[in-house]
């Protein structure tokens, strides 16, 4: 039988059987002794580094933990139904983000394009076959976000056809809905630039029985995030997995209302035809999202708190008597949530470029990669930092410091 006649036979819905347990077990299998020795990345000539900048998309995110990689290790020695497996484990994850129901996306962009694009069709498959073709159609084509908050990611909406109607103040709002208004989308990390709160936002959407969505891709830590917006009643949560929880980089969650997110599902694989074919997420990554998200509920976070802070201290210490440098510690209030060190000082007195500085690290005999956007100032964080890899960049930094001091 051909795919095409296959993908005809699936149900339109998702499946509601099985069993996880039975579908992927979660066996250990071992790595053979030649695997453990074979370096890909210095086989490929592909620069490997201390991370001390942070979970960005082009640093690869973050690194799994022991418990992810296993998992999906020992799914991929099983076939199951990709559906049987969404549902199972999209009432886990339901289950422990306080959501009325979850599904496992290829990554928070994918979670948004697919989240409006079941708002829009609902499970209608011949709907979901016309995006983003949406003009001409009984379809609704407009979305609403604050001014404040659009810096780029909203792309994700206008992939399904919609397009983006900007507003400032509730007022505002009350003005632009009108009967093609699919959706009020938020991004908590830009909060602080818009006037309309998230509990404001909410109460909007409810008011005028629209949806609301939020992105919250690097929004964790704080863990409650992963529930908080859910229980404000926000009808679709967006968030990136493969970051602080250090699940699969290419994963992430589409959390809320069960007929948004089973509306969602008729846009993904392994549906054909519609705008989220491309979107992916194969048995592995879904178990191992699972895996991720249950291990990082776990996790003891004021001891790792804790093990962040004495990094920084160690950093920090190494450097902060270096004439004409300043350091100082700061928590943003906003995505990627962690102690991070600022170290400034004053270009015009110090023959030192923060570019230079940034190449300087890269090119050492341990590559560090710090994030530098302004000119006299750098950053670094050590959440993803690798046990003693908090001493490296402490000795490396005072090296390069010490070489302009005044």
């Amino acid at each position: 039988m051909k795919r095409r006649e296959v993908l005809k036979n699936l149900t339109v819905l998702p499946l509601a059987g099985g069993v996880l347990g039975a579908v992927a077990p979660f066996e250990t299998v071992k790595a053979s002794p030649s695997d453990k020795k074979r370096n890909l990345f210095k086989e490929l000539g592909v620069r490997t580094f201390i991370n001390a900048a942070g979970t960005y998309t082009f640093m690869t995110g973050s690194l799994m933990h022991e418990e992810v990689v296993d998992a999906i290790r020992a799914s991929s020695h099983e076939f199951c139904l990709l559906d049987e497996l969404q549902d199972k484990v999209g009432a886990r994850i339901a289950s422990l983000t306080k959501a009325e129901s979850a599904v496992v996306t290829s990554g928070c962009f994918s979670a948004m394009t697919l989240g409006l694009a079941g708002v829009l069709t609902g499970t209608d498959p011949k709907k979901a076959e016309q995006l983003p073709h949406i003009e001409g159609t009984e379809m609704k084509s407009e979305v609403i976000i604050q001014k404040g908050h659009n810096v780029g990611y909203s792309q994700a909406l206008t992939n399904t056809g919609c397009k983006i109607v900007f507003v400032e103040t509730a007022e505002d709002v009350d003005r632009m809905v009108n009967d093609k208004t699919a959706l009020l989308w938020f991004l908590n990390i830009q909060s602080d630039k818009g006037s309309i709160t998230h509990e404001q936002w909410v109460a909007l959407g409810k008011k005028h029985k629209i949806p609301t969505m939020i992105d919250m891709a690097a929004d964790v830590p704080p863990v409650s995030n992963l529930w908080k917006f859910n229980e404000m009643g926000f009808d679709l949560v967006c968030v990136s997995g493969g970051k602080a929880m250090r699940g699969p980089q290419s994963a992430g969650l589409l959390m809320g209302k069960k007929d948004l997110i089973a509306a969602a599902r008729v846009s993904m694989p392994p549906r054909g035809s519609t705008i989220g074919r491309g979107m992916k997420v194969n048995k592995e990554e879904i178990i191992g999202m699972y895996v991720a998200l249950e291990h990082f509920l776990n996790y003891d976070h004021e001891k790792e708190w804790k093990e962040w802070e004495g990094r920084i201290a160690t950093i920090q210490d190494a450097v902060k008597g270096i004439n004409g440098f300043n350091t100082e510690v700061k928590i943003p209030t906003l995505g990627n949530v962690t102690p991070t060190l600022h170290v400034t000082w004053d270009a015009t007195k110090i023959k030192l470029t923060t570019k230079d500085l940034q190449e300087r690290l890269r090119s050492g005999d341990s590559s560090i990669e710090i994030v530098g956007n302004e000119e006299g100032h750098i950053s670094i964080t050590s959440w993803v930092m690798k046990k003693g890899e908090d001493k490296i960049v402490a000795k490396r930094l005072k090296e390069e410091l010490s070489k302009v001091a005044v």
